[in-house]
């Protein structure tokens, strides 16, 4: 990890160790954790946000995303539904971001993004 991306986090985790609940933070938290390859730390984080946030739609494609990275498709695409369900509305985003890319293959994937194509198209 460089030096930048350890300042970073060590300071967002200083901030949260005094306001455990503070949303921002764990959601930046939870992509740096990500972006330096603390897979496991960034799936706690959005656990943590969903928790604080159930109907945010963002944090439920976040976590659709760390449990992705970490071959968990099933609750992957579940956690991936359940964003879609509260709002969120980058299809396009959907189908060429990266951290998704172990699900492309994985037919309830598939299926999902058909069934929102076709939402998306009538929208």
């Amino acid at each position: 990890m460089k030096g930048d991306a350890f300042f970073e986090i060590s300071f967002f985790e200083s901030l949260l160790k005094r306001s455990p609940r503070y949303v921002e933070v764990i959601s930046i938290l939870g992509n740096l954790y990500t972006r330096n390859g603390r897979i496991n730390d960034g799936l706690r984080m959005d656990r943590k946000l969903v928790r604080l946030q159930p109907e945010n739609p963002a944090a439920h494609y976040n976590l659709a995303c760390s449990l992705a990275l970490k071959m968990r498709k099933r609750d992957a695409v579940a956690a991936l539904r359940k964003s879609l369900e509260c709002g969120y509305k980058d299809y396009e985003w959907i189908k060429r971001d990266s951290d998704l890319d172990n699900l492309r293959a994985y037919q309830p994937f598939r299926e999902l993004l058909s069934q929102y194509a076709t939402k998306f198209k009538s929208a």
